[in-house]
């Protein structure tokens, strides 16, 4: 079986304060903290569950400063115009501020959290009605039809292509979508916010990485040294860790 897309990482200057912002922009709860990680879930949250829809965040500690845009960012769900204001409002005056991308007039709003990661407050969209808090983890590249077919593969889950970008969606539509855009802005930095897969207990993480790699990830050092996990990058640049195999 593939790997399977398991959580999201978020750099963090400290990461107990981001991940309460971000307990509270989503609705979920703090279900494991040490002083360099925390984890933020839906409530009632189990990965062998489809049935609660969500993916897990992991603030960990890293205060490098933030110096372009990132290329992982969150959207969330709203589900009426008035949720919409009344989630800009929470998340506003749990310390996110208002950010100019160059957007324009869109109905979704783009925000940044306290440490600066932007963040979108989606207008109501019914693609999202069973996605729950986060709507899509949504990832730049320059070629997204190009870079589909790794993270397809990764992610285990199903890709579309709509209108020039993709969206993978989990074989049981449920949770947040994987959206890969078009962005032609360069990387030039590690990515403040990365994807985290895993393998399925029955499998094998060395063979899950060597599958990786002949898709198009490469090894990347980005001062790990030994862990548990490996750190890839897909064919676009972005680092993954490919967890260790569990349920």
């Amino acid at each position: 079986m593939p790997t399977r897309l398991y959580s999201v990482v978020i750099d963090a200057a400290d990461p107990a304060a981001l991940a309460r912002f971000w307990a509270t922009a989503t609705g979920w709860e703090v279900t494991y903290e040490e002083a360099d990680e925390v984890v933020v879930e839906p409530p009632g949250y189990d990965p062998g569950d489809p049935t609660v829809p969500g993916i897990p965040l992991v603030f960990g500690l890293n205060d490098d400063p933030k110096v372009v845009k990132n290329r992982v960012h969150l959207d969330l769900r709203s589900e009426s115009a008035d949720h919409q204001a009344e989630l800009v409002e929470r998340v506003r005056k749990a310390g996110a501020t208002p950010l100019d991308l160059g957007q324009g007039a869109v109905p979704w709003v783009v925000l940044a959290d306290p440490e600066g990661n932007e963040l979108c407050i989606l207008e109501p969209r019914d693609t999202y009605a069973e996605t729950g808090a986060v709507a899509a983890v949504v990832v730049d590249a320059a070629d997204p039809p190009a870079l589909a077919p790794f993270w397809e593969a990764a992610a285990g889950w199903t890709a579309e292509e709509v209108g020039g970008d993709v969206r993978l969606t989990r074989p049981d539509g449920l949770g947040p979508r994987l959206e890969i855009v078009r962005v032609d802005d360069p990387r030039v930095v590690k990515n403040r916010v990365h994807l985290d897969v895993a393998p399925w207990a029955a499998d094998d993480q060395p063979t899950e990485v060597a599958r990786l790699r002949a898709l198009g990830a490469t090894d990347v050092d980005i001062g790990q040294g030994e862990q548990t996990w490996t750190v890839l990058a897909d064919p676009d640049g972005n680092e993954l860790c490919v967890l260790r195999s569990r349920d």
